[in-house]
């Protein structure tokens, strides 16, 4: 069997890490979140809950990841815990299941990008939304997009992913910098900062029963956790890294990449129509498309650029999702069974456009995949990790976080016991009440 690819440089898998971390659920998803949840409520509360439950979660995926030298899956098996690889085999199936329906939004994306600058959308964003995002236009984008991630893949993990998010990554933080610092100038522009930015924790003390699962969920999401995704990645590190520097910093970045998300999304709609239009208060897949859209058609000209420079960064940061995603069960293929990457990776790729047809198809199949994915299979598949970690693998877990890191053993006890008590709480608490809200509207597309 060839020698196991490893990344060529620290940054290339920090990069990596952030571009798996910073995608759709960053920009797709947290600004409408943060619109429909209290604003700058949900955002103290997503806060909390990405560095107190997602830092010690994400430190524990790296911890198996890097320990076993192996894909998410066979990682289990070689930490002497064979039973265990059901933890793998959870996050690899969230992870496709995901990938199935994240695609066509990325086929979205694309097509919005081409609509942008024409400005096809603009004399009715709405019955746009709807002629392009179902049907044989979707599937054929979605297709696109899909293809285009199994190529990334093919190339391997220094030539394809490594090269490919050193790109990406610096691209996102940049134009949405720029984007930001256009939304600043915009006449109105308070009403939007104070909505996002001042919390109101009465709000948050009477809604907190609303608030915590969504911030907890979009804190997994976003972290790129319960998807066999870091642990994949962590599996091509080397025993000199640090742990906890890397988490650290992949947090960080992957927060900051949200909030510039809401610095551009939320001043736009509040601009633009004073308070949160109704397409995104409704939520959905559409929120995203539909509201910025209308916000775009109302600035002429200056809304083409501004929409190719917006999708343009979504678009990157759909991409450097998806290739993390497909990059699991390319890795579990590969190290298990010896086949040609570039043949794994396209044969699942085809596999994962046949599935996501179902969403390419109808948009009521893509939100009962992405509630089922956000309420239960994400948080289950990181309670089932945490628990691992926490009291199955426990003191080798400590042992394996203080290489490279200099920290002290005190510290690294002190990370685990977080992942035994507040952490796996929090996680099951988030899963019981997904599966409470599934089963109380279950949406179910075929019924």
């Amino acid at each position: 069997m060839a020698e196991r690819e490893t990344w060529a440089s620290r940054l290339g898998f920090i990069l990596a890490a952030v571009g798996s971390a910073v995608g759709l659920g960053n920009i797709w998803q947290f600004p409408f979140k943060t619109a429909t949840e209290g604003g700058a409520a949900f955002v103290v509360v997503y806060l909390v809950a990405a560095l107190l439950l997602g830092l010690p979660a994400i430190l524990g995926e790296f911890v198996i990841g890097r320990r076993a030298n192996l894909n998410a899956v066979e990682a289990f098996d070689r930490l002497d815990h064979p039973a265990w690889t059901i933890v793998g085999a959870m996050g690899l199936l969230t992870g496709l299941w995901i990938l199935s329906y994240y695609s066509v939004v990325g086929g979205w994306v694309t097509r919005y990008l081409l609509g942008s600058a024409t400005g096809a959308y603009f004399a009715a964003p709405a019955a746009y939304f709807g002629s392009v995002s179902m049907g044989w236009e979707a599937v054929a984008f979605h297709g696109a997009f899909m293809a285009a991630t199994a190529g990334i893949v093919a190339f391997g993990i220094e030539d394809g992913i490594e090269k490919a998010t050193k790109l990406m990554v610096p691209s996102i933080l940049v134009m949405l910098v720029g984007l930001a610092v256009y939304a600043s100038t915009l006449n109105g522009v308070g009403a939007a900062y104070e909505f996002y930015l001042s919390p109101d924790f009465g709000f948050i003390a009477d809604n907190i029963g609303s608030i915590v699962p969504y911030a907890v969920s979009q804190a997994f999401f976003s972290l790129s956790l319960g998807m066999g995704a870091m642990i994949t990645y962590a599996s091509y590190l080397g025993d000199d890294d640090s742990l906890f520097a890397d988490g650290g910093l992949i947090v960080v970045l992957n927060t900051s990449v949200g909030l510039l998300a809401g610095l551009v999304v939320i001043p736009l709609l509040f601009v633009q129509f004073g308070t949160v239009p109704d397409a995104a208060a409704g939520g959905g897949a559409g929120a995203l498309f539909i509201s910025v859209a209308q916000a775009f058609a109302t600035l002429g000209v200056a809304g083409r650029v501004l929409g190719v420079l917006f999708f343009g960064v979504v678009l990157v940061a759909a991409l450097s999702s998806a290739i993390s995603l497909l990059e699991v069960v390319t890795a579990y293929v590969v190290d298990n069974y010896g086949y040609s990457r570039p043949a794994t990776a396209f044969s699942f790729g085809g596999v994962l456009f046949a599935l996501g047809t179902l969403s390419a198809w109808n948009t009521a199949w893509l939100d009962w995949f992405d509630s089922l994915a956000y309420g239960v299979l994400l948080p289950l598949s990181v309670l089932l990790g945490v628990v691992f970690v926490g009291w199955v693998y426990g003191p080798a877990a400590v042992d394996e976080i203080k290489k490279g890191s200099g920290t002290g053993t005190t510290f690294a006890t002190a990370w685990l016991w977080s992942v035994r008590t507040y952490v796996l709480i929090g996680v099951f608490v988030t899963l019981y009440l997904g599966v409470t809200d599934i089963y109380a509207a279950p949406a179910i597309p075929f019924v």
